[in-house]
């Protein structure tokens, strides 16, 4: 089964930018649909944006869009969220999971696979 580690956390100032990327283990990553979501303290995991197998479909939520942005390369086996004007309330552990069926969905519980989690701290 493909394992996901995440990487690019870390702690930014109010209206500063990170790019958070997610590596797969295998090669059929490339088919898979893939997905960011963030998990504050206290809260339910929500859904930020996603993408599909071959790019071609992305999603985002209300409170990202315009400042996120998803992309991929499958030659490296890798999903990046690029993070910008970051805001105290995008604060999370940003989580990437992957969707076997190539979709890319808003739902968390389409997703079968996930990684482990980076943090993200915006201070103000």
């Amino acid at each position: 089964q493909v394992q996901l580690v995440e990487s690019g956390g870390g702690l930014v100032q109010a209206g500063g930018s990170l790019r958070l990327s997610c590596v797969a283990s295998a090669s059929a990553f490339s088919r898979y649909g893939a997905g960011w979501f963030r998990q504050a303290p206290g809260q339910e995991r929500e859904f930020v944006s996603a993408i599909s197998a071959t790019g071609g479909q992305t999603y985002y939520s209300a409170s990202v869009h315009r400042r996120f942005t998803i992309s991929r390369d499958n030659a490296k086996n890798t999903v990046y969220l690029q993070l910008s004007d970051l805001q105290s309330e995008d604060t999370a552990v940003y989580y990437c999971a992957a969707d076997l069926t190539g979709l890319g969905s808003t739902g968390k519980d389409d997703y079968d696979v996930w990684g482990q989690g980076t943090q993200v701290t915006v201070s103000p």
